[in-house]
């Protein structure tokens, strides 16, 4: 997918890209590409791959009208480079993004990359997904929680969910497995009192596979979870 043909099929589905937001997408692949270099970002690289894979991959959910450009407080868990929440702040500028990775060299590229792009309303943190969902300034305080190819349902629901507000919703990118995954996580659901709302399932221009899975906070979430680092991994509920 060129970036020509990024933006036609953009139009297709009613979104209309500036100049301003076609040259931040432009300059996202470029300083990917740059420091991809330094520390490892991505496999992908090849241009068209990045539009296609990261870009158009990442702003699904607009397209399905379930994130729209409006004031609200959006976290992306383990977004490594910036995906989904970054593509999804190009189109709607009116989101507060915060993102929480694990790694401080992906968090120094994505404050330089906020800084290029001049993104504002954006916070990036370094440190674990459990331990910051145990901290009253991130638990329970955003409207939409994102993550894409994070971990299976059954574990992400434990990372995700405890910072939702009460009906506050999961969204979560998946390239496979999507209805198996909830089978397995029906337990997790239940404990952290979520519930599944959709699971989207439709293709990408190339024809690869992917589902949108929508989980609606019902109630707050017990205090002891998550738990503790790496167990939700170890012990998933």
């Amino acid at each position: 997918m060129t970036p020509e043909e990024f933006y036609t099929t953009l139009e297709k589905e009613n979104f209309f890209l500036s100049d301003r937001q076609k040259d931040q997408f432009e300059r996202y692949f470029e300083r990917l590409v740059e420091w991809n270099e330094k520390i490892n970002l991505t496999a992908i690289t090849e241009k068209s791959e990045v539009y296609l894979k990261h870009f158009y991959d990442s702003i699904a959910p607009v397209f399905h009208q379930l994130i729209t450009d409006e004031n609200k407080k959006l976290l992306d868990i383990g977004a490594g480079a910036g995906f989904p929440s970054l593509p999804i702040k190009i189109l709607c500028p009116k989101l507060d993004i915060t993102i929480i990775d694990s790694l401080n060299k992906r968090i120094s590229f994505l404050n330089l990359l906020a800084e290029e792009l001049e993104l504002e309303n954006v916070h990036f943190y370094h440190g674990r997904a459990e331990d910051f969902a145990q901290d009253k300034n991130f638990r329970a305080q955003y409207d939409l929680v994102t993550a894409r190819a994070v971990a299976r349902m059954q574990i992400l629901s434990e990372l995700t969910i405890p910072y939702l507000k009460v009906g506050g919703k999961l969204i979560a990118l998946k390239a496979s497995s999507a209805p198996e995954e909830l089978q397995e996580a029906k337990n997790a659901l239940n404990l952290l009192f979520s519930k599944v709302e959709k699971n989207l399932s439709y293709t990408l221009p190339n024809g690869d596979p992917r589902f949108i899975t929508v989980v609606e906070k019902k109630k707050e979430t017990p205090n002891k979870y998550p738990r503790k680092a790496g167990m939700p991994n170890k012990r998933p509920l």
